[in-house]
């Protein structure tokens, strides 16, 4: 049986307050801490494309979803540096933290599904890469496939300007686990919510 994860948490006003396990953090909407990291190509599209994840079909939260390219909870003790471990976890690159880009920390509060409240201060960050899709070493267990978005048509979508776009990625095929080709067409309910802040935070970056 794997370890019990316990993350730090927090009030409201982001003073520390002790420990918790996963499980109690999200029942009683405790505050706790994120890391974001959004890679973004600049080769693909205009003004380049960010990188979106597939979320797996068998995730508790938002299955099947196009979701920030890397995300994670901050273990117990961990600082956000410790955030890149996701990066290696998740989509196999190996990059220090001195790398990204700061963008800022948002203040989030959500409930992505019964049972769950989830009271999050996420540091959100950058990652510029040329690295084709095939390239990624991405974690089966949790992704079931990576696409790139062009970041002017996700601004837009993301502003109600269009109701569609049309995207481009790989997944993998659930029988043989080989990564082959997807082309799908993406509404603003494709995607995991995000606040304004959050886009704003983003946006103002790109």
């Amino acid at each position: 049986m794997p370890p019990t994860e316990r993350f730090d948490i927090y009030d409201k006003h982001r003073n520390p307050i002790g420990t918790d396990t996963r499980e109690n953090v999200h029942a009683r909407g405790l505050w706790h801490q994120t890391f974001h990291c959004w890679v973004l190509n600049q080769v693909v599209g205009e003004k380049g494309s960010l990188l979106f994840q597939l979320r797996h079909k068998d995730k508790d939260t938002f299955p099947g979803k196009l979701d920030t390219s890397c995300a994670g909870h901050l273990q117990a003790g961990e600082t956000v540096k410790d955030g890149v471990r996701e990066l290696k976890e998740e989509l196999g690159l190996d990059i220090p933290f001195e790398q990204l880009e700061y963008c800022g920390t948002c203040t989030e509060e959500s409930r992505p599904s019964p049972g769950i409240i989830d009271n999050e201060f996420s540091s959100v960050f950058l990652y510029v890469s040329s690295q084709p899709l095939e390239a990624y070493d991405f974690q089966r267990e949790e992704i079931s496939g990576l696409f790139f978005v062009d970041v002017l048509a996700f601004q837009k979508l993301v502003a109600g300007e269009l109701e569609s776009l049309r995207i481009r990625g790989v997944i993998a095929d659930e029988n043989t686990g080989e990564i082959v080709e997807d082309e799908r067409l993406a509404a603003i309910d494709s995607f995991t919510p995000n606040t304004e802040e959050y886009y704003r935070l983003l946006f103002s970056r790109l």
